[in-house]
């Protein structure tokens, strides 16, 4: 893994067939008629917000035009599904507590996209005792604060306290993470970074232990073809100061991408026998595809131009340049 500008036309064609494959596929996201009810979310909502969350970062940041506007259709698409923010306010009353819609909906907020009922129900369920009780673990914390601070909501626990907590925050014993910590700490690093938007949000004893023993978590899951976890992981790096970019680790990915765009999560492409199995063998590691690599690409063409300070330099081909919106 060496510092430096990394291979444009690679990563372009990764983002480009990821979108590709996402596209054709898109009504594997639309939300059934029960989403509000007996769905399960996971199911459900999950997909869609994922799909929002990563669109947005890279509609609104990639250096080309064409992947940008692929992106933007697909994010357009999610917001529709959502009945242009309706089924946040359904969910909220229905589940004052919960913090998903909440979450979802911070990804549209910061784009922008608002509905009246859900922005004046946030205002009172946000503020509810109920709310203030701790998450299943430190790392969703993080991500209900970043939604709160999209939505513009007084933010119910301090940011730094919560990341702390975390399995980066206390930087483990790097010989002892498994899958489940390993993605924890990913998480870590994109809520902490607003999903690479304010990458020097990372400090450097943070940063120093990332670098350091990506390498290592790397070859093992590349071994493994963790696909899904080989591409968060690539964007963890992408997110690292003097950002490293680990050449044989990308071909290694693309090279388990398949024709039509489609990264198995785990081990070779599936049989196409059955669309909607080999849609849920693949959404996920497919989309961290198209993420992953547009951060690596607006690394690699930072590390070209040279180091830059937040706000140093105007918007680039119609973009804004990923790290000028506000830290946390």
């Amino acid at each position: 893994m060496t510092a430096g500008r990394g291979d444009p036309e690679l990563l372009d064609r990764m983002v480009g067939a990821s979108l590709g494959w996402l596209a054709q596929r898109r009504d594997f996201f639309c939300l059934p008629p029960d989403a509000t009810t007996d769905a399960d979310p996971n199911l459900t909502l999950k997909p869609l917000g994922e799909l929002a969350e990563l669109t947005h970062l890279i509609a609104s940041s990639h250096p080309r035009a064409d992947l940008r506007a692929a992106a933007e259709g697909l994010f357009a698409f999610a917001w529709q599904e959502t009945r242009e923010g309706e089924l946040f306010a359904e969910l909220i009353r229905g589940e004052p507590y919960a913090t998903y819609p909440v979450e979802i909906y911070g990804a549209f907020a910061q784009a922008g996209l608002r509905h009246p009922a859900v922005e004046e129900l946030v205002l009172t369920t946000t503020g509810l005792r109920g709310w203030r009780v701790a998450r299943e673990d430190h790392t969703r914390t993080l991500g209900v604060l970043n939604a709160e601070r999209r939505i513009g909501l007084p933010q119910h626990s301090d940011f730094e306290a919560e990341f702390a907590l975390t399995g980066l925050g206390l930087l483990p014993e790097p010989w002892a993470l498994d899958r489940r910590a390993a993605y924890g700490l990913t998480h870590d690093v994109f809520h902490l970074t607003d999903w690479g938007r304010n990458r020097r949000r990372l400090a450097p004893e943070a940063a120093g232990y990332l670098r350091l023993w990506l390498p290592s978590w790397l070859a093992n899951w590349q071994e493994e073809q963790l696909w899904d976890l080989v591409g968060e992981l690539l964007a963890v790096a992408a997110c690292l100061p003097a950002t490293p970019y680990d050449a044989a680790a990308w071909q290694r990915l693309a090279a388990a991408q398949a024709a039509d765009g489609s990264v198995p999560e785990t081990g070779a492409a599936p049989i196409p026998t059955d669309p909607a199995e080999t849609f849920w063998a693949c959404y996920h590691s497919t989309l961290v595809t198209a993420f992953a690599g547009t951060l690596a690409r607006i690394a690699s063409d930072e590390a070209e131009a040279g180091p830059m300070r937040v706000g140093d330099t105007a918007a680039v081909a119609g973009r804004t340049p990923i790290e000028s919106e506000a830290a946390l």
